[in-house]
């Protein structure tokens, strides 16, 4: 079995429950490929574990295939010749004559690929557990899904279940030293700059990580990975979103798409789109956020430390990132075997795109600046990348990341990841962004530089920035 890592704090949750003495309902949600399942069998080792998967929505699947497909998982798992069932009650009331005083968990996977093209499958779910399950002091049920809409409608928010989940789960990515252990432990020996490499593609997502081939180099992996034919993430843009969307995949694939170039307020979007001033469009937003591949970043006033009226969405996963910059504009020469021989590093703009990528890394990790900052979360008023829009004397300005305490203290953070050596100019640079910023009275402003890569001495020795942290050292 592959090494398992993180979650400590999720599976701690998980074993409390099974010490309740009382049946307990759970949910897991989040993005495709981030370790839903893997949590579920992990907490299961030890117990009576019986996972069952929905199949994927391809063209064709009816809910008799899902049940189908349920009742060969129900006859693998105690060796019963094969059967089925028409009906989800059916389905139900046969895997309870399994179950015994034993502590056991219950997998539901792709829990909304089950029960889509049934309309009482939910209802008989409930009848089930209210029934049955409950009665048994034993069992967790637990049901995972990537299409977080879906659970969100049908479980979380219906009334049917009202006051039945015991625990919610929103698993997150993999923190950065996390995702060096998961590395470390598939044996990969490779450099920082090799490390930071991988991640600004995979991100912090276990499965993707965990194709890493630890004998290649990190540029042999993105080669082989996302640039030859047949690649795993060649494909993978298409599979995430006609799985999670089905026939909306299209519509939201031109909002990441948007997204990718830059952070936008919903009216841009709304603009860009062509769409009337309606909900859909929020709902649509409301959706990629519950996945896990947008965030919503408010604009915020220096002044009085609150958020303003403008919520800006920012395209957050890293692989969607690349995908949409990388990826899909060479699509076509993939196909062909263009870049068999062609070095990562000569493609255009490849150094300040894994730059882009790496900026986006940390935002996912800000514990870990705070850290290198000596700072507590309780201290910070608001961090978040900031725009300054120019506006009469008022200057433009964008922060690659700005935290404001409410000591009245600006940490302003620039992001550099470089092969060649990072001199003064990063100096000038800052100072630039420094004096566009239109400050409130009384505020001290801590210029910081987060690098990978060499720097000079002479930078070094500037002692311009209040701190120079090596990305490495996270």
């Amino acid at each position: 079995m592959k090494p398992f890592v993180g979650r400590d704090n999720e599976l701690r949750r998980l074993e409390d429950l099974s010490k309740s003495g009382r049946a307990c309902l759970v949910v897991i949600k989040g993005r495709r490929r981030i370790g839903k399942s893997r949590l579920a069998e992990e907490f299961g080792k030890g117990k009576f574990f019986l996972p069952f998967s929905g199949l994927a929505p391809v063209k064709g699947v009816t809910a008799q295939n899902q049940r189908d497909a349920f009742a060969r998982e129900l006859a693998t798992l105690f060796n019963l010749p094969p059967f089925t069932f028409t009906d989800w009650s059916d389905a139900f009331a046969h895997l309870s004559r399994h179950l015994t005083a034993k502590p056991t968990v219950i997998l539901f996977d792709e829990i909304s690929w089950m029960g889509s093209k049934d309309p009482t499958f939910t209802s008989k779910l409930k009848v089930w557990w209210d029934l049955v399950l409950q009665n048994h002091s034993s069992i967790i049920l637990i049901l995972c899904g990537s299409i977080s809409t879906w659970i969100d409608k049908n479980i979380i928010n219906s009334t049917a279940f009202f006051g039945r989940v015991s625990l919610y789960l929103e698993l997150t990515e993999l923190s950065i030293p996390q995702c060096r252990e998961l590395l470390n432990l598939q044996g990969f020996k490779g450099s920082d700059l090799d490390f930071f490499k991988i991640l600004s593609v995979t991100g912090g997502v276990p499965w993707y990580l965990e194709q890493i081939q630890t004998h290649q180099s990190a540029d042999e992996n993105i080669k082989r990975l996302c640039f030859e034919k047949n690649g795993l993430l060649v494909h993978e843009f298409d599979r995430i979103f006609n799985d999670l969307f089905s026939s909306r995949g299209e519509i939201y694939k031109k909002i990441i798409t948007i997204l990718s170039q830059g952070m936008k307020d919903r009216s841009t979007l709304q603009k860009t789109m062509a769409y009337s001033p309606s909900g859909t469009l929020s709902h649509h937003l409301k959706a990629l956020e519950i996945c896990g591949f947008v965030s919503r970043h408010p604009d915020w006033s220096l002044k009085t430390g609150k958020p303003g009226k403008l919520t800006l969405y920012r395209l957050s996963d890293n692989y969607l990132r690349f995908y949409i910059h990388y990826i899909e504009p060479n699509l076509t020469k993939i196909e062909q075997g263009s870049f068999l021989d062609v070095p990562l590093s000569s493609l255009p703009g490849w150094e300040p795109m894994l730059g882009f990528q790496l900026e986006n890394l940390l935002l996912k990790n800000r514990s870990l600046l705070y850290q290198a900052l000596g700072i507590h979360a309780q201290d910070v008023v608001i961090d978040n990348p900031y725009f300054q829009k120019a506006s009469g004397r008022k200057k433009g300005c964008q922060i690659d990341y700005l935290i404001q305490m409410h000591s009245n203290t600006l940490f302003v953070c620039e992001v550099k990841m470089r092969r060649r050596e990072l001199g003064l100019e990063v100096i000038d640079a800052m100072k630039t962004k420094i004096a566009s910023l239109s400050l409130p009275k009384g505020f001290g402003i801590s210029p910081v530089l987060l690098h990978l890569g060499p720097i000079s001495d002479t930078l070094l020795s500037s002692r311009y920035f209040y701190r120079i942290i090596d990305i490495s050292d996270l």
